[in-house]
C-alpha cells in the first residue's frame, strides 16, 4: 500500500507537467470543433441583449434548432422571426427561471414540441444596481431567484436527459464581478458568486459522465442594456465588451469544450492579483479604477 501511495505521488507532477504541455500545444494548434448541426439550444433570456447576440452566432455556426426563453414576449417573437430569416428553426417559450414550476412547465413543453434540448445556455440575469441598505427586499429576492436558483431549476430540467443520452452542455453566462465584487450591485455579485460555486461544482460533477460538459463565461463590463449608466474611470484602458463578441467566444468555447473563459484575457491578471495582494492594496486598485464609483451613474433597462 505504501508503494502505490509513492508511486502515485511520483506520478502526480508527471501528469500535471502532461497537462500543461498539453494546454499550451492546444493553444498553438487548432482545436477540433463541436459540430453544432444536430444540436437543439435553448438560451434563457434569449429576446435580447447577449442572449440574442448568442442566438445568432449559435444559429449563424449551423445549430440545428434555437429555443428561446424570457419574459418579454415582444423582444422574444423579434429575435425569433431574426434566427428564422437566417434560415435556422427557432422557437419561443415566454419563461420566467425564477419561477421553478414554471421552468419544469416549459422544460416538459419544449421536449414535446421541440425535442431535446443538448445545449443550454443560462443567460437569464437581473441586476438592480443599489447598495444592500438601499436594496428593495423583493428586489433582492429576485435577482437570487433569477441569476442564481434558477440555473437549479433548468439544469435540474435538462441534464437528467443529456445524461441519458451521454450529449449535452450546460453553459452559464457570468461575470467577472463573480471573482471580483464591486459596490452598487450587491445583488448582482452575490447571485453571480452563488452562479460561479454552481458551475465549478457542476463542471467538477461531469468530470465521470461521458458526453456532457460544462461551460462558464465570466466576461468584464458588456455594453447592453441591463448595465446601462454604469461608468469606467479608463474607458480607453478598460473598454467595454461587445456582446457579440462575448456570443462568438461563448460559441467557440463551447465548440473546445473550454470549461472556463474569461474576457478579455488581461481579467486573468486581476484573478492573479488578487490571490496575492494585500486587501489594502485591492482596495487602492478600486479606487485607482473607479470600480468604487461606477454604479453611481446606473441606469439600468429603461
Amino acid at each position: 500500500m505504501v508503494w502505490k501511495w509513492l508511486g502515485a505521488l511520483l506520478l502526480f507532477p508527471v501528469q500535471m507537467l502532461y497537462l500543461v504541455v498539453k494546454a499550451a500545444v492546444c493553444l498553438v494548434l487548432p482545436p477540433k470543433l463541436r459540430d453544432l448541426s444536430r444540436d437543439n439550444v435553448l438560451v434563457t433570456g434569449g429576446g435580447r441583449g447577449i442572449g440574442r447576440h448568442l442566438a445568432r452566432e449559435f444559429a449563424r455556426r449551423g445549430a440545428r434548432k434555437i429555443i428561446l426563453w424570457g419574459r418579454t414576449e415582444k423582444c422574444l417573437k423579434e429575435t425569433t422571426e431574426e434566427i428564422r430569416m437566417m434560415g435556422t428553426e427557432c422557437h419561443y417559450f415566454i419563461c420566467d427561471v425564477g419561477n421553478r414550476e414554471e421552468v419544469y412547465r416549459q422544460a416538459k413543453a419544449v421536449r414535446e414540441k421541440v425535442g431535446d434540448i443538448t445545449i443550454l445556455v443560462n443567460n437569464a440575469a437581473v441586476v438592480h444596481g443599489k447598495s444592500l441598505m438601499d436594496s428593495d427586499d423583493d428586489a433582492l429576492l429576485k435577482s437570487q431567484h433569477i441569476n442564481t436558483l434558477g440555473q437549479f431549476w433548468t439544469t435540474k430540467a435538462f441534464l437528467p436527459r443529456m445524461l441519458e443520452l451521454q450529449n449535452g452542455h450546460i453553459v452559464c453566462l457570468n461575470s467577472v464581478l463573480a471573482l471580483s465584487a464591486i459596490p452598487g450591485a450587491i445583488d448582482y455579485c452575490t447571485s453571480k458568486a452563488s452562479s460561479f460555486a454552481f458551475m465549478e461544482s457542476l463542471t467538477l460533477g461531469l468530470l465521470d459522465c461521458p458526453g456532457v460538459n460544462a461551460t462558464t463565461v465570466l466576461p468584464f463590463h458588456t455594453s447592453t442594456e441591463m448595465f446601462q449608466g454604469m461608468r469606467i474611470r479608463f474607458p480607453s484602458l478598460f473598454p467595454p465588451l461587445k456582446p457579440e463578441t462575448v456570443a462568438r467566444r461563448t460559441v467557440e468555447a463551447v465548440q473546445m469544450n473550454q470549461a472556463f473563459l474569461l474576457l478579455p484575457w488581461t481579467m486573468h491578471v486581476l484573478v492573479i492579483l488578487k490571490s496575492i495582494l494585500p486587501q489594502a492594496a485591492l482596495e487602492e486598485i478600486h479606487k485607482f479604477s473607479g470600480s468604487y464609483t461606477c454604479m453611481n451613474t446606473f441606469k439600468g433597462r429603461t
